[in-house]
């Protein structure tokens, strides 16, 4: 007889976010599944919150979820990298497996109590970091590995650089091109960095006044240079006020560029993310001809319902097809690594290492040396 899965979803809407990315519909349709709770202190338009997760009840607080009917998957959807560590030891207290939005934590000391809690409580923790399930970046390290492009050189990573460029920029949106670089070319060697305010370097006192709560974050200009395995080079670049909207002009992305030609994916807000390639031998800056790569979908969920795409749109969920895609095969993958004894594709273990490379980006600049990783010191360059 198969498993029914018990999920249980925790999105409080009494506290105001940004870019939230449809977590709460991650197990819509997938088989042998059941949400049993949607955990919400505010019950403003609940009828509607509640059809948009499928929850059978409501509860006004996850440990009053927790002591009722603890799921065997626990989604938490707060952006707000402070809510996660209490909100996990709670999971792991119940044995609750967990999908976590990103980031994970703002501080590395948690991050490291967190890959610990869940090996000691045996717990599986997903998190949603969705360019590891896209099609469009699982095809990329395909072609990479394939030796499309030849032998890997650079990948090329930015921000959105928009009012929050420089330091909101890298721990917000950041946090996905690091891991996309460590989902490309394993875990980096080294870093060296530059980071500014106003033009001049900054110092460990320094902040950012940030529009969400993320930790501490400085400067207005990154750019930091990684050393990867195989002596590939990972840059990412955030600066603050470059975005455009009238010009419809999209920074955040990534560019691989190997001896042989380079792969490019650009996160616009389109309802599909496009793979373009370019074959041409000579340097980018000589005006590159790129081109669509076809994206064959090749993965099958048996016995999982058609995506509703109605959703995209709807409040906290995102236009693009993209995470509602992703978030799908997160999920399937999270359950399937609870079953098999494995780390899901992207884990806890992951979006530690993501900000591992954050701290390493500030303490390059403030140490005026080149950082090496794994980092001994587990305190924030900027103090916590």
């Amino acid at each position: 007889m198969a498993r029914t899965w018990r999920v249980g979803i925790v999105k409080d809407t009494s506290k105001p976010m940004l870019g939230l990315h449809g977590l709460h519909t991650a197990f819509r349709g997938l088989p042998d599944v059941e949400v049993i709770g949607h955990v919400d202190s505010n019950t403003d338009d609940l009828e509607q919150k509640m059809a948009w997760t499928e929850a059978r009840r409501h509860y006004h607080t996850l440990s009053e979820m927790l002591a009722h009917e603890p799921p065997d998957i626990l989604v938490l959807c707060s952006r707000h990298p402070g809510d996660h560590l209490g909100q996990i030891e709670a999971a792991a207290a119940a044995g609750c497996h967990v999908y976590c939005e990103k980031p994970l934590t703002a501080s590395l000391r948690e991050a490291d109590r967190i890959v610990a809690l869940a090996e000691r409580a045996r717990i599986r923790i997903c998190m949603a970091h969705p360019g590891r399930y896209a099609l469009v970046f699982r095809t990329m390290k395909g072609m990479v590995e394939a030796g499309e492009i030849g032998r890997p050189l650079t990948a090329y990573g930015r921000g959105k650089c928009d009012h929050r460029g420089g330091g909101e920029d890298l721990i917000v949106l950041g946090t996905h091109i690091l891991d996309l670089q460590t989902f490309l070319f394993g875990a980096p060697e080294h870093v060296y960095a530059e980071v500014t305010a106003d033009g001049r370097p900054i110092v460990w006192t320094d902040r950012t006044e940030t529009v969400e709560p993320i930790g501490p974050a400085a400067g207005d200009a990154i750019h930091a240079c990684f050393r990867f395995p195989g002596e590939v080079r990972g840059i990412f670049e955030s600066r603050r006020g470059l975005y455009d909207r009238s010009r419809d002009m999209t920074l955040m992305g990534i560019t691989v560029v190997g001896t042989e030609g380079a792969l490019s994916m650009r996160f616009d807000d389109a309802a599909t993310r496009t793979l373009r390639i370019s074959r041409d031998r000579g340097p980018l800056e000589y005006g590159a001809c790129f081109e669509d790569v076809p994206l064959r979908e090749d993965r099958v969920i048996p016995g999982a319902a058609p995506l509703d795409y109605s959703l995209c749109g709807q409040k906290d969920i995102p236009v693009a097809r993209y995470f509602l895609e992703a978030n799908r095969f997160a999920a399937w993958d999270l359950m399937r690594a609870i079953e098999d004894g494995r780390q899901p594709v992207s884990n806890a273990g992951n979006a530690r290492l993501a900000l591992e490379m954050i701290y390493g980006i500030y303490a390059a600049p403030l140490s005026g040396s080149r950082i090496s990783f794994p980092l001994e010191d587990r305190e924030h360059p900027l103090g916590e």
